[in-house]
């Protein structure tokens, strides 16, 4: 069964194994009664055949839609959108797009595609996955609202505030201008900016202590890597999910980023850089590769080792991919200490 979904509505199709489409497609309101109509629509048609419900990777939209049906006992796998995008351009008529062949194409997907990622349910994982995606939000609110400030500061008073990210910044910064020649307006505006980025610097603070406290049972082994901070390994947890998702540190790699991607031409082998992958894993990856080439003595050897040949970059770059290995198992090790908390939830419907 694939499911295109949507804010108001999702669209259902259901297909047998040879990819057919079978039934009618279904379109239903995202509302509460949601469940209630799809399964009955589904029994109308499977009968008493297994089912798996392929649904496209809107997680946002599709998230109660997903635990729903986990809980009546369905298997429920999620597609990527660019998978769905190459399966609907292949099965679908020259030019055709709408929601059907969307969801048709979603379907297809899920029948080519065997390991695709397996819908589960950690309520400690979603925690997480807000808090860091929270957190991340003010970062940006405040970076953006500082660079006002010292454009306009610097502006004004000729001066560029230091760091407004720590406790003191903020309160030296307003003392400067309380003590400054400049109008009324000007010093209120920078005021209330200011005093918006130590808000905020309390906020994201808060954010982080929470995190801290949540991250640490569920990480200890990832917390032990040199350069993988509170947040990095929250961040981790947030968008991995389960570990064991991930038969290998290989697909782990290709799916962070850090794969190299092999390019062949006239009999030679190469690589290139894979500039696709999960860009917020990729960017904790690139941050703790720096953090260990400061104070890990084996990082600095092997970007010692490879660094004539690779250049710094490519030395990086062959760090992170290292890294990758150690950070799977770290995390194999965690899960395996979770035991049977996570919930699947695999029910009778």
């Amino acid at each position: 069964m694939g499911i295109d979904p949507h804010k108001h509505v999702h669209v259902a199709v259901a297909v047998d194994d040879e990819g057919r489409r079978i039934g009618r497609p279904l379109t239903v309101k995202n509302d509460a009664v949601l469940m209630t109509v799809l399964l009955k629509w589904i029994r109308s048609i499977a009968e008493d055949r297994p089912v798996t419900w392929a649904i496209e990777d809107g997680r946002g939209f599709a998230r109660r839609l997903a635990d729903g049906l986990l809980l009546s006992g369905f298997e429920v796998v999620w597609v990527p959108t660019r998978l769905m995008a190459a399966h609907r351009k292949l099965h679908a008529a020259t030019g055709s797009k709408s929601d059907q062949a969307d969801a048709t194409a979603v379907a297809h997907a899920a029948i080519a595609t065997p390991d695709l990622d397996r819908h589960r349910i950690d309520d400690r994982i979603r925690e997480l996955r807000v808090l860091v995606d929270a957190r991340a939000d003010l970062v940006k609110r405040r970076t953006m609202v500082i660079n006002q400030v010292k454009a306009y500061t610097h502006a004004w008073l000729d001066h560029t505030p230091g760091d407004l990210t720590r406790i003191t910044g903020p309160a030296s910064l307003i003392a400067l201008l309380n003590t400054a020649e400049v109008s009324a307006h000007v010093r209120r505006a920078i005021v209330e900016m200011v005093t918006e980025v130590d808000g905020l610097n309390r906020r994201v603070h808060d954010y982080e202590a929470t995190v801290k406290e949540l991250i640490r049972p569920l990480a200890p082994a990832l917390l032990e890597i040199t350069g993988i901070s509170h947040v990095s390994a929250a961040v981790l947890v947030a968008e991995i999910g389960d570990i064991t998702r991930f038969s290998s540190a290989a697909k782990l790699a290709r799916y962070v980023g850090c794969a190299p991607i092999p390019v062949y031409s006239s009999d030679r082998e190469r690589h290139r850089l894979h500039r696709g992958g999960n860009r917020r894993l990729n960017s904790v990856l690139y941050t703790a590769a720096l953090v260990q080439k400061r104070f890990h003595s084996g990082a600095r050897e092997l970007l010692a080792r490879h660094e004539p040949a690779k250049g710094a970059r490519g030395a990086r770059r062959i760090l992170q991919r290292r890294l990758i290995d150690v950070i799977h198992r770290a995390m194999l090790s965690d899960r395996a200490s979770w035991g049977h908390q996570i919930t699947q939830c695999h029910l009778a419907a």
